[in-house]
C-alpha cells in the first residue's frame, strides 16, 4: 500500500514544509477522531483539481461508518454514500468549516458530516472530511461533552494552522489515547472535567480527593517525588494553557514518577483567535509497563552477567589445559591438549561478545577477525617460510547466540584445519580467504585457501578425524546446514563451504 509521502508526491504538488505539516497532522489525528467519535479522511487536491483522499482514520472510541477503504479515491461528484463528503469542495474553497444543516440518512446509518480546511502558511493545503454516526438520540453524557468541546478546539486550531504543534519529543515518548485518561482544563490550569480513568490513575499516584476545580500544577507538586521533575511538569503546565503557543524545543510530553505509580502525560494546548482555551491532558498510567520493564532490565543484566562468569571459568578451564600441555612429555597429548585449548578459548570468546550483548546476538566479524589473528599468533612459520594469512573479503553480519556459538566453532576447526595440514613447509604467501553471502534465508560462508589441496581420496564423511567429526556433527544437529569440501576449481588449494539456513 503506498504511504501518505508517495499519495502527496503522486497527486499534489505541495512544498515540502506544507507535506511535512500534513505529515504530523496524519501523525496526530487519531485524537480527533477518539474526541469526535467519528471518522476522518484527509482529500487534497490532485491533477485537474479533482480531489483525492490520501489518508484515513477510524475511531477507537465509536464504530466507524466507513466500512471499506477510501485511500486513493476520488471525491466523487455527485456525492455517493460511501465516502464521499459534499461539502469538502465548499469547505476548499470557503476556508471556513462547513457542516450539514441536518444529518444524511445512508442506509441504515444517519450521518453527520463536517468539513475541516487545513491551513498552513495562510493557505488551505487539504481538506479533513469527518462522517459521524448520528443515530443515537440520548442526552450526550459528560465525558462524551468534554470529548466533543475539546474536538471541536482542536478543529478551529486545524483551520488556524496551529494543530498539530511541532513540539518536541527527544525521549520518544507514546502518545496517550483519550481513553487512557482524559482531563480538561481551563486557561487557569483549573481541572473542569476528568475522566474516571485518568482519575484512577491520579489516585494511583497519591491523589484521594476529586480533581474538580483543583489547579493541575499543585496536584503534580505534591505528588512528585523529584523536585526538578516537579519543576518541569509545572514548566510544561504553563505552556499548555499559556497565551504563547510553545515551540519545536519545548516538550508537551512527560513521563512522571510519583510515590506509588508512574504515568505519561502529554498536554495539547487549545488555542483559536490567539486566545487560549485551556489544555487537554492524556494520561496513561505506565506503573505496571515500567515494573516489567526493569524485570527485563534485571534480567538481561543478569543473563549477561552470566556470560560474563562463563567466560572466565572457560578462560581458567583453558589455562589449566595449556598448563598441563606444558606439563607433558607426551608429542600427541600436548597436541590433543592445544587443540582442546583452541576449541575452549573459541566458545569463551562468544560468550565474552554476548556478555555486552543486550540482545543475545554475536557480531560474526569480530568474532572470525579476533579468532583468526590468535590462530596466526600461535602457528609458527613452516620452515623458515612466510606466516600463513586470513583476509577476511566480506561480511557474516550478526546472528543469534544459539547459531553463532556452533558456527564459530566450525569456522575455528576449519581455519585451524587449514593452517596445520592445507600448505607444504616451503610455500610462500600462504593465504586463507574468509568470505560470505547473505540473504533473508540463509548464510553462505566460503573458507579458501592457496595451498596443496586435499589428498589423494579424501572423503569428509568417512574422515576419522576428531575435529572433521566435530565440525560435521555441528554443522548437521546444531546448525541444520550443510558442509562441502573440495578442491578449487581452476587452481590450486582447498575450497569449504558451508550453507546455514536462518529460518
Amino acid at each position: 500500500m503506498a504511504t501518505l509521502s508517495d499519495l502527496l508526491a503522486e497527486h499534489t504538488s505541495l512544498p515540502d514544509a506544507a507535506a511535512a505539516h500534513l505529515q504530523r497532522l496524519v501523525a496526530e489525528w487519531q485524537l480527533l477522531a477518539d474526541l469526535s467519535f467519528a471518522d476522518y479522511l484527509l482529500a487534497v487536491s490532485g491533477d485537474g483539481g479533482n480531489l483525492v483522499y490520501v489518508a484515513q482514520c477510524r475511531p477507537n472510541t465509536a464504530s466507524t461508518v466507513f466500512q471499506h477503504d477510501e485511500v486513493g479515491h476520488r471525491v466523487q461528484r455527485p456525492a455517493s454514500p460511501q465516502g464521499a463528503n459534499p461539502l469538502i469542495n465548499t469547505a476548499l474553497t470557503s476556508g471556513r468549516i462547513e457542516q450539514e444543516g441536518i444529518a444524511t440518512r445512508f442506509g441504515n446509518l444517519l450521518l453527520e458530516r463536517i468539513a475541516i480546511p487545513v491551513t498552513f502558511g495562510g493557505q488551505v493545503i487539504a481538506v479533513l472530511g469527518r462522517a459521524a454516526d448520528a443515530s443515537e438520540t440520548r442526552p450526550a453524557s459528560p465525558l462524551e461533552a468534554a470529548y466533543r468541546d475539546a474536538a471541536q478546539a482542536l478543529c478551529e486550531m486545524v483551520v488556524e494552522g496551529t494543530f498539530p504543534l511541532d513540539e518536541a519529543n527527544t525521549l520518544g515518548l507514546s502518545t496517550p489515547r483519550a481513553g487512557d485518561g482524559f482531563i480538561r482544563i481551563d486557561p487557569d490550569g483549573r481541572v473542569v472535567y476528568s475522566s474516571p480513568n485518568a482519575l484512577s490513575a491520579v489516585h494511583r499516584m497519591g491523589w484521594t480527593t476529586d480533581l474538580s476545580g483543583v489547579v493541575v500544577a499543585d496536584v503534580v507538586a505534591r505528588l512528585l517525588t523529584d523536585p526538578f521533575e516537579s519543576v518541569d511538569a509545572a514548566g510544561m503546565l504553563e505552556a499548555a494553557v499559556g497565551a504563547v503557543l510553545p515551540g519545536p524545543d519545548l516538550a508537551l510530553r512527560m513521563e512522571l514518577d510519583a510515590r506509588r505509580a508512574n504515568v505519561l502525560v502529554r498536554a495539547v494546548p487549545l488555542r483559536s483567535r490567539g486566545r487560549s482555551r485551556g489544555a487537554v491532558l492524556l494520561i496513561r498510567d505506565v506503573t505496571e509497563v515500567k515494573r516489567r520493564d526493569l524485570a527485563l532490565i534485571s534480567k538481561d543484566a543478569t543473563i549477561r552477567e552470566i556470560h560474563h562468569r562463563v567466560k572466565n571459568n572457560l578462560q581458567s578451564v583453558s589455562a589449566l589445559l595449556r598448563l598441563q600441555a606444558r606439563r607433558s612429555s607426551n608429542a600427541e597429548t600436548t597436541q590433543a591438549l592445544g587443540e582442546a585449548v583452541r576449541r575452549v578459548s573459541s566458545i569463551a570468546l562468544v560468550h565474552e561478545m554476548l556478555s555486552g550483548s543486550v540482545d543475545e546476538e554475536v557480531d560474526l566479524d569480530a568474532i572470525v577477525d579476533r579468532v583468526s589473528t590468535s590462530l596466526v599468533d600461535v602457528t609458527l612459520p613452516h620452515g623458515g617460510g612466510a606466516r600463513v594469512s586470513i583476509r577476511r573479503d566480506s561480511r557474516l553480519g550478526v546472528l543469534s547466540a544459539d547459531l553463532a556459538m556452533p558456527l564459530v566453532m566450525v569456522l575455528t576447526e576449519v581455519l585451524q584445519n587449514s593452517i596445520e595440514h592445507g600448505f607444504s613447509p616451503d610455500q610462500q604467501g600462504a593465504l586463507i580467504v574468509v568470505d560470505a553471502v547473505r540473504d533473508v534465508r540463509a548464510l553462505n560462508v566460503r573458507v579458501t585457501d592457496n595451498g596443496s589441496g586435499l589428498p589423494d581420496g579424501f572423503d569428509l564423511a568417512a574422515s576419522d578425524r576428531l575435529g572433521l567429526q566435530i565440525v560435521r556433527t555441528l554443522v548437521s544437529n546444531d546448525l541444520r546446514g550443510r558442509i562441502d569440501i573440495g578442491p578449487v576449481p581452476g587452481a590450486r588449494g582447498t575450497r569449504v563451504e558451508l550453507e546455514i539456513p536462518l529460518h
